[in-house]
């Protein structure tokens, strides 16, 4: 999805900021890459300083990259504002879940993490299509000054909502014993088990998606009807995630429906952009079930636990996407 974050930014940058295509796409690479190197020192520094300032911090460098997205000139204006972005993203990243699980253990409903946590993930992807379309009106009718000016303002409530917010008490101090089982060897191989499935299919299904998005006898109708169809899909399977069970099984069940799924689109080449929707429903439903089943499973370090799952599916997301750039190079 974030392919569509990004057509406006590149429609600004190479049109309007004269910033080369080669330039622009060198330095979106870096800031995925940096992305992933620090989703765990900046999980660690949620952990260690708090996870509500973690959030206010991150919001503060949105708001800031936002800006030098808008006002920075060049290449290095672009290269700080990636940066900024970069430190935003991470600096949230697996804080905010941490500090809603807290938050509902506080309120003595853990329970509660698996609801909130995928009805906010469905939201929030229709939000994101949502607001992609409105920005592109907002540019065609009062351009693009009126548009940066939008996204700041959002980027600076999103420090506002985490000002307002409460840090509760850490879960394991709540009953006077641990919620979870630390990060002793087991619980550190029980992590690995959970982050992959879910890696693995986002993996699958943003390759897939990206192949389908670069067809060459796409047209623009085509392709807003397939990236809303992906996105719907990914959020109809995120609001299901809530009535499944946030456990081991049900992550491998998604994964070999996923394989399956991978598996039939090879050998039945028409039915490949339904199995393309159908592996962003997958997504959609493991994401959440991976973002609780890991809060359930630690008792501290919350944050650099969901973060490690973070940055190992910016591995291989970068990794699918390299593939799905090679086999669609060679497609005729």
């Amino acid at each position: 999805m974030e392919g569509i974050t990004h057509a406006l930014y590149l429609l600004w940058w190479v049109q309007y900021k004269h910033v080369s295509p080669a330039a622009v796409a060198v330095i979106l690479a870096a800031g995925d890459i940096a992305i992933t190197l620090l989703e765990v020192p900046t999980g660690r520094f949620a952990d260690r300083f708090g996870h509500r300032f973690s959030l206010i911090t991150g919001s503060i460098f949105q708001t800031a990259g936002m800006l030098l997205c808008w006002l920075g000139e060049g290449i290095p204006g672009l290269l700080l504002a990636s940066l900024c972005v970069a430190l935003g993203d991470t600096f949230r990243s697996g804080a905010d879940q941490a500090l809603l699980f807290e938050s509902c253990a506080a309120a003595g409903q853990p329970h509660r993490f698996q609801q909130i946590e995928s009805r906010a993930h469905s939201l929030e992807l229709i939000a994101l299509v949502a607001m992609m379309l409105v920005g592109g009106v907002i540019v065609e009718t009062a351009g693009f000054a009126a548009a940066w000016i939008a996204e700041t303002v959002l980027a600076a409530s999103g420090v506002a909502l985490a000002l307002a917010m409460t840090s509760p008490p850490p879960t394991s101090s709540l009953d006077g014993h641990a919620s979870g089982i630390g990060w002793r060897p087991p619980a550190v191989f029980a992590l690995v088990r959970l982050i992959a499935p879910a890696a693995l299919i986002a993996g699958v299904a943003n390759g897939t998606a990206f192949i389908a998005q670069t067809a060459e006898a796409s047209t623009p109708t085509q392709l807003t009807l397939l990236v809303t169809a992906i996105t719907t899909a990914e959020a109809a399977g995120a609001a299901l995630s809530r009535y499944l069970r946030p456990n081991v099984a049900t992550q491998y069940g998604l994964l070999a429906a996923a394989t399956a799924c991978f598996a039939t689109m090879a050998v039945a080449p028409d039915i490949f952009l339904a199995a393309v929707v159908l592996l962003s429903f997958l997504m959609g439903v493991a994401e959440p079930l991976r973002a609780t089943a890991i809060q359930m499973l630690v008792d501290e370090r919350r944050a650099e636990a969901a973060s490690w799952a973070s940055a190992v599916d910016g591995v291989i997301r970068t990794l699918s996407l390299l593939l799905a750039g090679l086999v669609r190079g060679r497609r005729p």
